[in-house]
């Protein structure tokens, strides 16, 4: 009887956003907008780092790999979602689901590891300046990158195959914008191992990640009020300003979703945050790490020519 019924959900209805066809059609519009600036924005930041020879260097090139990957990160979520607005069934199918599914956690996840090289690049060019060149050697910047991208695609892919495998007894309809775990748990009638396993597993990824890099931060915070200069201060914060502001708009909303008890989370509150961490972060990075830094204002002048 089981089995009957889990082998007749072959797709999801994923309810997004409600409202009229006039308001779906003003939040497809905000969107769009928003997808369009993040992709240029940061496809422009690439091309810059790739261009500009001055910016071969481990900080750039980290700003770089970050910034293509905010591309395919916001391209997880939004592109789905703009489909969505204007749909009228608003359904994916199961496969499909579950692509978005891994594909938005293994690179939310390599981000988490990106912040983490680009926090200790920080600590080392503050805190170590006379050994940063030779321990943040270029080699060593494209080990680290090489790895976060591997270790973000492996972490979650023993949950993403769990989940293929779990029975989905009805109904199929997800009051969220984006296939994730909490939804999914909800419409299967199997145990909740594959949830617990999901949940210890991003709690421990999070919870690691974000104590290492407010341990860095601790450390550089340490070191640079020992500078005896204003000046120096002035510009020592500045090289770690833009990275902290990320960290802080991107783990917020995390800690939010994945460390806090979800079940107290209303869906309204679920889907503001996933919105932040998602799409919001990749939005404001263009802006974030070109406004507070010479180098990279002057290179993105270049690209854009612009005198």
């Amino acid at each position: 009887m089981n089995n009957s019924k889990t082998s007749t959900v072959t797709e999801f209805v994923l309810l997004g956003f409600p409202g009229c066809q006039e308001m779906q059609s003003f939040l497809f519009s905000v969107f769009f907008g928003v997808y369009v600036f993040a992709t240029i924005g940061n496809g422009t930041i690439v091309c810059a780092v790739s261009l500009d020879k001055c910016l071969h260097m481990p900080m750039y090139i980290l700003l770089g790999n970050f910034a293509f990957l905010e591309i395919w990160y916001i391209t997880s979520t939004v592109p789905s979602m703009l489909g969505n607005l204007l749909s009228k069934t608003k359904t994916i199918s199961f496969v499909g689901c579950l692509t978005q599914f891994y594909f938005f956690t293994s690179l939310g996840t390599t981000e988490t590891y990106f912040l983490c090289i680009m926090a200790y690049d920080r600590y080392l060019a503050i805190c170590r300046p006379l050994r940063y060149s030779t321990v943040m050697t270029t080699r060593l910047c494209y080990i680290l990158i090489s790895l976060s991208w591997l270790f973000g695609f492996l972490s979650y892919s023993v949950s993403a195959v769990q989940l293929s495998q779990l029975p989905f007894c009805g109904p199929n309809i997800i009051d969220h914008f984006v296939c994730d775990m909490d939804q999914l748990m909800a419409l299967s009638c199997a145990p909740a191992f594959t949830e617990i396993t999901f949940y210890s597993l991003s709690t421990l990824i999070i919870i690691l990640t974000f104590v290492y890099i407010l341990g860095s931060y601790t450390l550089l915070l340490r070191a640079v009020l020992k500078v005896p200069s204003a000046v120096g201060r002035r510009k020592a914060f500045s090289t770690c300003g833009s990275h902290l502001t990320v960290v802080c708009l991107f783990f917020g909303a995390l800690l939010t979703m994945y460390v806090s008890p979800t079940a107290e989370n209303p869906t309204a509150m679920q889907k503001i945050m996933t919105l932040f961490y998602s799409v919001v972060t990749p939005f404001l990075n263009p802006l974030i790490y070109s406004l507070r830094n010479k180098e990279m204002k002057a290179a993105l002048r270049k690209v854009l020519r612009i005198e």
